[in-house]
């Protein structure tokens, strides 16, 4: 289904921060949509960040504006549709933190490293 055709209501103001505070507590209501600034250690890694918030993004069919910079991206989500906070962005907003905040190593019961626990090699703060 389109954004366009979206048949996903608009949340009230209240619902979006309750439900932010208790499912995505690093994401902010504001100016009517749901932000989360991801901190990255350089240019590199926000490329990374990007790509993969636009993979996330496309596959699921519903676009965030982004703002992006060296060592920084932001990500805004709403349903222009509904003309707000919908399902469909708590959903993506929830794929986006699972994705780029995935721990390999915690995950894998050793069979994948993860990323070094060594300054050099961090991209994401």
């Amino acid at each position: 289904m389109s954004e366009e055709t979206s048949s996903h209501p608009a949340l009230s103001e209240e619902e979006v921060q309750t439900r932010l505070q208790n499912e995505l507590p690093h994401w902010v209501y504001e100016n009517g949509w749901i932000r989360r600034k991801i901190k990255t250690s350089g240019w590199k890694a926000t490329l990374m960040v990007v790509n993969t918030v636009g993979h996330l993004a496309e596959k699921s069919w519903h676009h965030p504006d982004l703002t992006v910079s060296y060592a920084f991206v932001v990500v805004k989500l709403v349903t222009h549709a509904a003309k707000g906070i919908t399902e469909k962005d708590f959903a993506l907003a929830k794929k986006i933190e699972d994705v780029v905040f995935w721990d390999a190593a915690a995950d894998s019961q050793g069979a994948l490293e993860g990323t070094p626990d060594d300054p050099r090699f961090k991209y994401i703060k």
